[in-house]
């Protein structure tokens, strides 16, 4: 048996996955297994929930998929690793692209926070959700990252006052050097779990840079020699964390989330 099977359908479900159980499936999953994917009773998809691993099953119905009948585990559960994807909120399209890219990317958790130039004040967590779950479905990913509520830097940097976990800090002022070799000397500093935060396009205040430059076990890190856009920045930094202290090494040091 292959390590990931992408050529048969995988499907979210929120339910207990075991051998010989019957998920009824949702009406949304029914008219995509039936309308979209043209699928109809005893044909085999995959299907995940986030906590019991992979499993395959057979869809059973009628006229049209009505649940799936759960037979065998095809890749036990995993973890994500310990890596907080801390971003101002960007407008729908690009919100929608940041999203899906950070959950391929393997952050464990995408944490709004608002700052003095956020485009974006109002955020549907539900649609990002639903982009977490997309993504995961397509890209053969079996753990599902958290979506937190938004909320001010200045509360997000409050909830980390005991600084055990590393703020990799991308930050466009600071001096072009290194990323990769700043990011191995921090790898001890990393143990405890990472936090990426990029800003919004219009970067942060003179009052946020001082506020941030104040934290605890801080990395500021330039992406290189130029500006990136903060969809772009996400995935830019997201690759440089997981190459360096994430779980694109073997012996990745943030695997214990």
């Amino acid at each position: 048996m292959s390590r990931y099977d992408f050529r048969s359908p995988r499907l979210f479900v929120d339910a207990t996955l075991a051998p010989g159980a019957q998920v009824p499936l949702e009406r949304d999953q029914s008219n995509y297994l039936g309308n979209v994917l043209r699928l109809g009773a005893g044909a085999d998809v995959l299907t995940f929930n986030g906590r019991d691993g992979e499993w395959r099953a057979t869809i059973a119905g009628r006229k049209r998929p009505e649940a799936l009948e759960v037979a065998e585990q095809t890749r036990p559960q995993d973890r994500l690793p310990d890596v907080a994807y801390v971003f101002a909120p960007l407008k729908h399209a690009r919100l929608d692209y940041m999203a899906q890219k950070a959950v391929e990317m393997g952050a464990g958790r995408l944490q709004p926070v608002l700052t003095q130039h956020t485009q974006v004040h109002r955020l549907n967590t539900e649609r990002m959700r639903a982009n977490v779950v997309e993504a995961a479905e397509q890209c053969g990913i079996l753990s599902l990252a958290e979506v937190g509520e938004p909320i001010g830097l200045d509360r997000f940097l409050a909830g980390r006052a005991n600084g055990e976990r590393l703020l990799v800090f991308c930050d466009e002022d600071a001096e072009i050097a290194d990323p990769v070799a700043a990011l191995q000397a921090s790898r001890d500093a990393a143990m405890k779990g990472v936090d990426l935060l990029v800003g919004p396009e219009g970067g942060f205040s003179t009052e946020e840079r001082a506020l941030l430059l104040k934290q605890p076990n801080i990395l500021r890190l330039a992406l290189g020699p130029r500006i990136m856009r903060a969809d772009t920045a996400a995935v830019a930094a997201l690759a440089l964390v997981q190459a360096v202290v994430g779980d694109w090494k073997d012996a990745g040091t943030l695997f214990d989330h």
